[in-house]
């Protein structure tokens, strides 16, 4: 086949490119030659997009940041807290009329440009599996917090390499509801801010500090500074959480499901605790385990 091929494209370079001057077994070498000069998919490109031969469209935006380093977050209790936190960048609220009429209702929208659309619109901008309620806005990520300008250490949450953004956004949210002071994870190995963590913590990316390292154990150490007392969350440690701590100052380190905290950053902690399942299960999922341990924790610090 390849000297077929050969001795086509010499002939080619003699008698040119017209079929009536090519002897038959070159004919069909050389039409398939010329259609693969015309073919729309003979750049590199192209032949990357269309993998084994079938052309792939473009993936829809699911709450990825765009080119701008803006991304789209959605959900009425996601968006109000947005446009409520003077630090995030907005530019572009979509929204159903319906939906509109609610927000404004609760929330001051101020000079944000507003653009009304259909359901389905919100569907292509936030992916048709979201629920946005009416509601998308286009925003910027938040600059995040250092760990250095935080003022109070009664209640931090701290994430050794969870990089599920479901199982983060839902952190954050109980992280809010039990009046965390802040939510530390690393910068690598963690998820991006996207939509789907956004509306995972259903407003509290804007309410709670979201901290973000580059080491997490001399982040650990700064705590520990501040007489904060790291308290590991494993399900085979020897201390079930439960007896009274008497500790003003709580970080709760949580690690990531399957390999759970890390070597260094367990040695880190200043005590390792489970929960104690009566059930067959005795592992929980991190954000459901994250939960429990932050309920049982605002009562255990509080008594002597």
């Amino acid at each position: 086949c390849q000297t077929l091929r050969a001795l086509g494209a010499e002939w080619v370079k003699l008698m040119g490119p017209d079929p009536k001057h090519l002897p038959p077994f070159a004919k069909a070498v050389t039409q398939h030659a010329m259609s693969r000069k015309t073919s729309p998919m003979n750049n590199k490109s192209d032949r990357d997009r269309a993998g084994k031969g079938i052309a792939r469209p473009r993936t829809k935006l699911r709450g990825k940041s765009t080119t701008q380093g803006t991304y789209y977050i959605y959900g009425q209790h996601t968006v109000r807290a947005a446009i409520a936190n003077p630090a995030r960048q907005k530019t572009t609220l979509f929204a159903t009329p319906n939906a509109l009429v609610r927000l404004q209702e609760v929330s001051e929208i101020g000079e944000i440009e507003v653009q009304t659309v259909s359901p389905k619109d919100l569907d292509r901008m936030a992916g048709t599996n979201a629920v946005h309620q009416g509601l998308v806005l286009k925003v910027a990520p938040l600059p995040r917090t250092d760990l250095a300008s935080l003022e109070n250490y009664r209640l931090i949450v701290v994430l050794d390499q969870i990089t599920d953004p479901h199982n983060v956004g839902a952190i954050l949210r109980t992280a809010c509801a039990f009046g965390a002071n802040a939510v530390i994870t690393t910068a690598r190995h963690a998820p991006q801010e996207t939509g789907v963590l956004a509306k995972s913590a259903s407003g509290a990316l804007d309410l709670v500090p979201f901290v973000e390292v580059n080491n997490l154990g001399e982040a650990i150490k700064t705590l520990k500074r501040q007489a904060v007392w790291c308290i590991g969350l494993d399900s085979e440690a020897q201390t079930a959480m439960g007896q009274p701590l008497g500790i003003e100052n709580i970080a709760l380190v949580l690690g990531a499901e399957g390999k759970g905290l890390r070597h260094k950053t367990r040695q880190l902690c200043d005590q390792m605790l489970r929960l104690d399942m009566p059930g067959p299960i005795k592992s929980l999922n991190v954000s459901n385990a994250a939960a429990i341990s932050l309920f049982a924790l605002s009562g255990l610090s509080r008594q002597p």
